[in-house]
């Protein structure tokens, strides 16, 4: 599909016969997370979300969550904040210690960036980060209602996982940074060169997050223009 945007027209089977011939191969993911199903739901929030991954318009439903990434000076943590609606990441922080402040400051990179006008939904696992009051009395103040994954299910935070796994096989690929510096610069390059703008998503009929939503305001701009003009 890349090479159709760029007119340069080929089928898979030639690219395949090309990437054998050059001994390319598509870089594999880590191993598949055990599922449990069996978890409580926490006292702080229901889990309103029940892995109800799509939705119907933006700033809709948000999903957020924290990883890690290894780098010679000690960890560096990666907080995201996803919107479901075209699994763009529309608010990140990166700290070398894993807090709530972390989460919080994702958080409201994603709130003002979006500067949504209705309530938004978040869901997010059972993390102390999230269930402090601090992280709480933050969302409260910018009209954000939470929902909770049961303790030990991590498939019902799947598209936060999923974006970790893309993160680290396409990008980390098991590599060591050598300070946190270089990592940060990395993970930046990837949610908003790559990720963002460019990476093609199956969710999205094959087209990249920004993209998706692109042609989503198009069509409600269009929709408005239509009901506005006399019949």
């Amino acid at each position: 599909m890349d090479f159709r945007d760029a007119n340069q027209y080929c089928g898979r089977d030639r690219i395949l016969r090309l990437m054998q011939k050059e001994g390319i191969r598509a870089q594999r993911g880590y191993n598949t997370p055990r599922g449990y199903y069996g978890g409580k739901t926490d006292i702080v929030a229901d889990n309103a979300l029940n892995r109800e991954f799509n939705v119907e318009h933006p700033n809709q439903w948000w999903v957020t969550d924290i990883t890690y990434i290894k780098t010679h000076e000690g960890f560096l943590f990666l907080a995201v904040v996803m919107d479901l609606f075209a699994r763009n990441v529309v608010g990140w922080s990166m700290s070398d210690r894993m807090t709530e402040y972390l989460a919080m400051q994702a958080i409201t990179a994603a709130y003002w960036r979006r500067k949504p006008q209705q309530q938004v939904s978040l869901h997010s696992d059972q993390g102390s980060q999230y269930s402090s009051r601090q992280f709480r009395k933050l969302l409260d103040a910018y009209n954000i209602k939470t929902s909770m994954s049961r303790r030990g299910n991590c498939h019902e935070n799947a598209v936060a996982e999923s974006f970790f796994s893309n993160l680290k096989k396409e990008k980390i690929r098991r590599r060591i940074y050598p300070n946190r510096a270089e990592a940060k610069q990395a993970v930046f390059h990837y949610i908003e060169m790559v990720y963002n703008p460019t990476r093609r998503h199956t969710k999205n009929n094959r087209v990249s997050p920004n993209n998706f939503k692109r042609e989503y305001f198009k069509r409600v701009e269009g929709v408005w223009k239509n009901q506005a003009l006399p019949h």
